[in-house]
């Protein structure tokens, strides 16, 4: 599903539980990267409740986009690397550009913890950010 499809889903569903149970279902759907432990410092997400670990390789044309998240509990950072990787991975580094700022924030709400919404949203910035490298 595109990001612009997920954020009109995300959109459409104004009630807190269906959001809340969608998101859950999403981050059900979560894997790790078949990587070895323990992952490198580089990688991880700055102020991440959840443990986050970020890898985005390939080239000007495809990007594979990767998300280790090591706190079981984490939820909310598992149904954000999947939205991610669902919309993005395989895609050129150009269309990271376009994420939103505030994906978080849309996707989630205003519920989220000061840590969390800033752990989410450093995962956010730390996407973008190395996908640009590979523009």
């Amino acid at each position: 599903m595109s990001l612009d499809e997920t954020l009109g889903l995300f959109e459409f569903l104004t009630d807190r539980q269906e959001r809340i149970e969608e998101l859950v279902r999403i981050a059900r759907s979560y894997h790790p990267p078949d990587r070895p432990k323990p992952y490198p410092e580089e990688n991880r997400v700055p102020g991440c409740e959840s443990e986050a670990f970020v890898w985005i390789t390939g080239n000007s044309e495809e990007v594979r986009l990767e998300v280790a998240i090591e706190n079981p509990q984490g939820v909310s950072a598992m149904a954000l690397a999947m939205i991610l990787r669902g919309a993005l991975d395989g895609r050129p580094p150009s269309e990271f550009a376009a994420i939103p700022d505030d994906l978080a924030l849309r996707l989630f709400g205003t519920e989220l913890s000061m840590g969390k919404s800033l752990g989410l949203g450093n995962m956010v910035a730390v996407v973008k950010a190395r996908a640009a490298r590979l523009a």
